[in-house]
């Protein structure tokens, strides 16, 4: 099997857990047989000071980008000339345009995008980091259509997350692209994780009224995707909740960042999406197994939500796990 080998890039200021999640992510994704689709090597400039107050030497330097399949930088602090000043080192740009140039996929996590955004790399792209950062990072990279609803966003050869947790978010979903649901699904059991995390940041930004204290609507969430393949109306939903559709619907978008009939849309692709990655089943069975009705409107939300057709995608996703088993 050959691994794709991932080069994880600390700068001045890293944020360790940004820094430690790629590592136990992609190394968790695991064949059959236990052996690891990646490989792993964190480098750096120098010897860099991180957030929590220590300094980490790294095993590489930047001639670990030369062949770098993927290139990943972690966030970086507040301080830091990415964020606060809106420049990166020359040396550390042209390493990153480099490997952009010969075609590695490049992936940021949380502020992380400001070293991208800094060395080019997301002029007219969109692009997510942390919502708190919105404002400054705006100001210092105007050309950068930042996103800063999104957990994360896939623009195909560069990819980005929001803060902190979210690279989790980012890394499985890479891993659910590379190598199949049922491979992301067994990593994020091992790392404890959800495999798959709805809504966006909105249920984290910061707002002048609290959530009112008391039962969520978790429980019922989970209690849906149990049902995926029937009929669930949003009064079954609230009522289930044991509350009323207006407060059922207020507590939901609070929770989630997502009215219920649009988080429930998304659940039911994302199932058809596994149902066709791991099945040989009719194109009509998957619609009806998520929900969806019919093979049209498969399609439909299908082709809204990543571009393609139903069969491409399965052809798509084929042809790519039987490349990396070989």
């Amino acid at each position: 099997m050959t691994r794709h080998h991932v080069a994880v890039l600390a700068l001045d200021q890293a944020v360790t857990f940004d820094l430690g999640v790629p590592g136990q992510v992609f190394t968790s994704a695991r064949d059959d047989q236990g052996q690891s689709h990646y490989s792993v090597r964190v480098c750096a400039p120098h010897p860099i000071r991180t957030t929590a107050g220590f300094t980490v030497t790294a095993d590489h330097g930047l001639e670990a980008l030369d062949d770098a399949d993927t290139v990943l930088v972690p966030g970086v602090g507040r301080s830091s000339d990415p964020v606060e000043r809106g420049f990166v080192a020359p040396e550390v740009a042209e390493a990153l345009r480099k490997a952009y140039e010969r075609k590695a996929r490049i992936v940021s996590v949380c502020t992380g995008a400001s070293v991208l955004a800094a060395a080019g790399l997301l002029d007219d792209r969109p692009a997510a980091s942390h919502w708190a950062y919105a404002d400054r990072l705006r100001e210092h990279y105007p050309r950068v259509k930042w996103d800063f609803d999104a957990l994360f966003r896939d623009d195909g050869d560069v990819l980005t997350s929001a803060g902190v947790a979210a690279g989790i978010d980012l890394c499985l979903h890479i891993v659910r692209s590379d190598q199949g649901s049922e491979v992301a699904n067994r990593a994020a059991r091992s790392c404890v994780v959800p495999a798959f995390r709805d809504g966006g940041q909105a249920q984290f930004i910061e707002r002048p009224v609290p959530v009112t204290a008391g039962a969520g609507t978790a429980r019922t969430r989970e209690w849906v995707t149990g049902r995926l393949g029937e009929t669930v109306a949003l009064e079954e939903m609230a009522g289930h909740a044991r509350m009323s559709v207006r407060t059922f619907t207020r507590r939901f978008r609070e929770e989630t960042g997502l009215s219920p009939a649009r988080w429930l849309l998304q659940q039911r692709v994302a199932h058809a999406r596994l149902l066709l990655e791991s099945t040989d089943l009719p194109i009509d069975v998957v619609a009806r197994r998520a929900g969806l009705g019919s093979a049209s409107a498969l399609r439909q939300h299908l082709h809204t939500a990543i571009g393609v057709s139903p069969s491409a995608y399965r052809r798509t996703f084929r042809l790519s796990t039987t490349q990396t088993s070989e």
